[in-house]
């Protein structure tokens, strides 16, 4: 864990006069492959990407923080990537989601809005002999086990 952290502070400290952008994850797998997901409010471009990229890479290698050879990494998350931090949920208002809850139930709908606490999404409610219904259904994040973003090809 100590590499992860290490490369946190170093994403941090690279886009720390970028306030529109934002780290997702850091994770260093065991085939030592380190993969960093940067996000912006407006997405992230690939010169952006590229310079945390050498950022990292430089300081890395510097210091000597991994003594084996490893691959680096740098992206926004992917379509089918997880949710992970609210702000996330805010830059996604408007899109198809499918949430996850703590008791295995799934819920989709259109993500209205997100807080602090809660998002609330217009949720596809089906009852027997009627038609699907839009039913507005707020969900606590300390309910949420996972939350993706619907693609849809129409």
């Amino acid at each position: 864990m100590q590499v992860e952290k290490r490369v946190t502070e170093l994403v941090e400290e690279k886009i720390s006069d970028r306030p529109e952008l934002f780290l997702v994850e850091v994770k260093m797998l065991p085939n030592n492959k380190l993969i960093i997901h940067v996000d912006g409010d407006e997405g992230i471009s690939i010169q952006d990407c590229a310079a945390i990229s050498r950022h990292v890479g430089f300081h890395l290698e510097e210091e000597n923080t991994i003594e084996k050879a490893y691959n680096l990494e740098v992206s926004s998350p992917g379509v089918g990537e997880p949710l992970r931090l609210k702000r996330q949920y805010v830059k996604n208002v408007g899109r198809e989601l499918s949430v996850k809850l703590a008791g295995g139930e799934v819920k989709e709908g259109q993500l209205l809005s997100a807080d602090d606490n809660s998002i609330t999404i217009a949720a596809k409610v089906k009852e027997k002999g009627k038609k699907v219904q839009l039913v507005e259904t707020s969900i606590d994040f300390d309910n949420i086990t996972e939350t993706k973003v619907l693609i849809s090809f129409k």
